[in-house]
This record gives C-alpha cells, sequence and structure tokens, in this order.
C-alpha cells in the first residue's frame, strides 16, 4: 500500500466515448497522487482500443486490466486486487468526479481517523442536459453511519464514497452479483460499524442517458428478480449481523420490500425465490407482525394454489390498487 495513494477502478463494457471522459475528471483532481485502473469488462467495438490508448496516453497513472465479461462487481474487485493505495474510488464509467473531490475527501479522512469512508454531495444530469439544483437521493443529508439507514436505499451512488483500503480489505470481494451488487457491498460495509465522514459540497456528477443499463429494464423479468432476491438475501444478513432487528423501522420498511419481491418472484415464475423471500419477510417482520393476518393468509393461499399463481394474482392487485 502506497500512503495517499488513490486508487481509482473503473470498469467499462462498450462506452468508449464516456470512459475518456470519466477518466479525464479522475485526471483533473487537484490531489495527487492518484493512480487509474480501468478494467475492460470483456467488451467488444472500439472500447479495448480506447482503454489501451488511455493507458498509453498516460502510463504513470493509468493501468488497463482486460478481462473476459464477469458484470460490473467481479471487475471492480479485479481492480482492487492490483490497486495499491491507501484510499479507493470506485467509479462507473459513465460517470464523473468533480475537481476537488480527492483533495476534500482524503483531507476529511485523515482529520477524521474513526472514519472509515468520506461521502458528499451528488449532482444529477437528466439526459437531456438538465442538472438537479438540489443534492441527488440522501446525499444532501449528513449521517454519521450507514445502518440502519441503508435498509431504506442505498441513498448514495457509486462515486459518491472514498474507501480506505484496509476497510475494503475488511469487506472482502465483490459478489458476482450483476445487479444490486453495490448496495449489498455497502451494506457489508455497513455491518463493520463504520463512521462516516461528510463533505458539504458536490463532489460528483452522476449522468443518465440512453445507452443500456441493467439497472433499467421490466421490473418482473426473471434474470432481474434472481439477481435482486439474492442481494436482498445479502443485505438482510449484512443488516442482522449488525444487530439491526425487528425494533428499528428500517427492518420494518425492508420486510416490506422482501414481501413484494416475493410478489413479484412468484408472478415471473420463480416459485422457490418467492417462497424464500416470504420466508424472510415474516422473519424480518418479528414475532409479532410476521403473524399478522397478511402473512398467515398469503402463506395459506399459497400452499392451495402454489407461489407463481398466487404472485400473478398479488401483483396484479397491486397494479390495481395503484
Amino acid at each position: 500500500m502506497v500512503e495517499g495513494l488513490v486508487s481509482t477502478i473503473i470498469p467499462v463494457f462498450n462506452r468508449g466515448a464516456m470512459l475518456r471522459e470519466a477518466v479525464s475528471s479522475v485526471i483533473a483532481q487537484t490531489y495527487r497522487p492518484i493512480e487509474v485502473l480501468i478494467v475492460d469488462d470483456g467488451s467488444t467495438g472500439d472500447t479495448p482500443g480506447i482503454t489501451d490508448d488511455l493507458s498509453v496516453r498516460n502510463p504513470d497513472e493509468i493501468r488497463v486490466i482486460h478481462q473476459r465479461n464477469t458484470g460490473a462487481g467481479l471487475a471492480r474487485e479485479a481492480g482492487r486486487q492490483v490497486a495499491n493505495g491507501e484510499f479507493i474510488q470506485y467509479l462507473d464509467s459513465d460517470d464523473l468526479l468533480l475537481p476537488r473531490k480527492f483533495e476534500l475527501q482524503v483531507e476529511g479522512l485523515r482529520s477524521n481517523p474513526s472514519c472509515g469512508v468520506s461521502y458528499g454531495q451528488t449532482r444529477y444530469r437528466h439526459s437531456d442536459g438538465r442538472v438537479e439544483a438540489e443534492p441527488w437521493k440522501g446525499s444532501g443529508t449528513k449521517v454519521e453511519m450507514m445502518f440502519p439507514a441503508f435498509l431504506l436505499s442505498r441513498w448514495w451512488d457509486t462515486p459518491t464514497p472514498l474507501y480506505r483500503s484496509t476497510l475494503c480489505e475488511k469487506a472482502g470481494s465483490w459478489t458476482n452479483l450483476r445487479l444490486e451488487e453495490d448496495w449489498e457491498y455497502d451494506c457489508r460495509i455497513a455491518a463493520l460499524g463504520v463512521r462516516l465522514h461528510y463533505c458539504n459540497e458536490f463532489i460528483v456528477e452522476v449522468r443518465d442517458h440512453e445507452q443500456q443499463r441493467l439497472c433499467k429494464g421490466d421490473a418482473l423479468d426473471p434474470r432481474r428478480l434472481k439477481e435482486r432476491a439474492r442481494s436482498h438475501t445479502l443485505i438482510l444478513r449484512h443488516a442482522r449481523s449488525a444487530g439491526i432487528d425487528e425494533s428499528f423501522q428500517e427492518m420494518q420498511h425492508f420486510a416490506r420490500e422482501l414481501f413484494l419481491l416475493s410478489r413479484q418472484c412468484g408472478a415471473a415464475g420463480l416459485s422457490l425465490e418467492s417462497k424464500e423471500l416470504f420466508a424472510s419477510a415474516r422473519a424480518a417482520s418479528g414475532a409479532v407482525r410476521g403473524k399478522g393476518w397478511d402473512f398467515r393468509l398469503y402463506g395459506l393461499i399459497a400452499g392451495i394454489t402454489g407461489w407463481t399463481r398466487l404472485g400473478r394474482m398479488a401483483c396484479y392487485s397491486d397494479s390495481v390498487r395503484k
């Protein structure tokens, strides 16, 4: 590990033009020393050549790893394994860092040795160029601990936090999840009881665009639901290991989300996932709430009709109520 070095890990799959902009935003940082690790995740077309060109132009700060396609999570892990920095920055190839991000966050972590992660305000740019005036998601609010708030949502985006590399080592490897892998990873970080440092200004820009994203798609796509079922199961496990139980309102919220996901999995024909998520939702709700009439009735009907048929009926009912 090189003291003071910030390692930026950028997975990329077929986004050559946007990658150039993302890398430029790292090179434009007011802070040094830095290294940029671009992980070409099985790209086709001109993207592999673009990654190599970026490295040739700045060999002292940019390295490239070419690998078969494994998904963003494992691509980030490939970069982390060769990173030399005291601090780790994950950056998606379609997002941008603002120039003083590292300067502000490294100073924040150095001044607050009890904190393992620094985050700040996220700026959101729509695909038509409009920029939201207010911080995106929950990035405008100062929070000292990730749990239990991370059970409500992942209220920052991938480029927002800067991590101590020692913390990433304790958290372990990224999984092979292809959806919600970043939420699961951050909940693993949260389970370590890490304290947060906050920068009260914009430090990153996330951009909407028309290129394909796995996070966009049909809510009842079986492939998406399988990944979400896995991620939610892991997130629940991380929260419990951190001592978050049914007495927390955030756990009750997550239990309702598990129940909804159970119904959606059933509607998509994923009977096993539906049944397992239902059991998790009941357990997360607690001894009293888990025995409520809605859970008891749903479980009874599922035993008669099957999880798929009931899931389809339930999702239809949910859509009518909306």
